[in-house]
């Protein structure tokens, strides 16, 4: 169960990369003017992930992300956040000790951010994904 666990901390870290790197591809793309960054369906999927995670915050909830990979700890025997190298390596990109609020205005600030550029930046049905 401890491979489940570091996959789930890399399934994590990549819905996080997405969401933070989408956003300065979309901001990019924009500049640029790169086609494929107005895709509808890219656009919406990105700014619901930003929502769901800054909704989450705002609620106080865990995210279920992080309850399953301790779940998959201790389903493993161990007490719970111990990691083999690589989940711990994933970790330590993932989480940071900062009281909540801090995230919390994060979390809501780069999902404000991710709405106004939809209006600024609108996504476009026609918009061809990238070849």
């Amino acid at each position: 169960m401890s491979l489940l666990s570091d996959l789930v901390v890399l399934l994590h870290l990549t819905y996080a990369g997405f969401v933070v790197a989408g956003l300065i591809l979309i901001l990019l793309g924009g500049w640029r003017k790169w086609n494929w960054i107005r895709q509808s369906r890219f656009r919406w999927i990105h700014l619901a992930c930003i929502g769901l995670v800054a909704a989450e915050a705002v609620a106080g909830l865990v995210c279920p992300l992080t309850l399953l990979e301790n779940w998959l700890l201790v389903g493993a025997g161990g007490s719970g956040y111990d990691r083999s190298f690589i989940g711990n390596l994933v970790y330590n990109l993932l989480y940071y000790d900062f009281p909540a609020w801090v995230f919390i205005i994060a979390y809501v600030t780069l999902a404000v951010l991710t709405a106004i550029i939809m209006i600024l930046i609108p996504p476009d049905r026609r918009a061809k994904p990238a070849d």
